[in-house]
């Protein structure tokens, strides 16, 4: 079995891709913000102090980057929160890639290292839309981000994938969404067991067929 460290697992898909890696027999390492229930805790307002949060986490076998936010509330291109449109990117964007950083002396001593970024069908650059645009810009970024990252890891033989996991029930994608995230959570520990370096890149969707970005 595998040691996994899936960030931001207090609710949502978090909190369901822990359960079933727990059942699964995996070693599971979650994160949460205040590190309440055996979770490690790791605030990512600041990603310059996420590998200080993270040290010592060493084996890893895959990271699965979950935590994220789809704040601010003002966020149209015509009535902008600025400021919260800059945390957005920073939890959302930024941060998957410093705790990426952060963690690679454990994947590193990994046999089958792997990385995992959950990232969103909202990302998609092929329609125009203007709800919630800085989630939107956010997961953009993260999918270019961790495209780089994979062209960067490729020598090391360690895959980089992202996952949309669709419009999930959770307090984030509300009662109304299409998905159950325990659904979610199947579908992106397979796509985790089944990840090799052919797939570094790749944007999958949670039930494993690969997507546009």
């Amino acid at each position: 079995m595998a040691r996994l460290l899936i960030t931001g697992v207090n609710r949502g898909i978090g909190a369901a891709l822990h359960a079933q890696a727990v059942v699964l027999g995996h070693q599971v390492i979650g994160t949460t913000r205040n590190g309440r229930d055996g979770t490690v805790p790791l605030v990512l307002d600041t990603p310059e102090n996420i590998a200080e949060q993270l040290s010592g986490i060493r084996p890893l076998d895959i990271l699965i980057n979950n935590a994220g936010v789809i704040s601010p509330d003002r966020q149209s291109p015509l009535d902008m929160d600025f400021a919260g449109f800059a945390h957005t990117l920073t939890i959302n964007s930024i941060a998957p890639l410093a705790v990426a950083q952060a963690v690679l002396p454990g994947l590193r001593e990994s046999d089958a290292p792997k990385i995992l970024t959950i990232s969103s069908q909202m990302a998609w650059m092929g329609y125009r839309k203007a709800d919630r645009i800085a989630y939107r810009a956010s997961k953009a970024a993260v999918n270019k981000v961790m495209l780089g990252l994979a062209t960067a890891l490729e020598p090391e033989g360690i895959p980089v994938a992202l996952v949309d996991p669709g419009w999930v029930r959770t307090d984030m994608g509300g009662a109304d969404a299409d998905e159950d995230p325990h659904d979610v959570a199947s579908g992106v520990l397979n796509i985790a067991r089944d990840l090799t370096l052919k797939d570094t890149g790749k944007f999958f969707r949670f039930t494993g067929e690969e997507r546009e970005f």
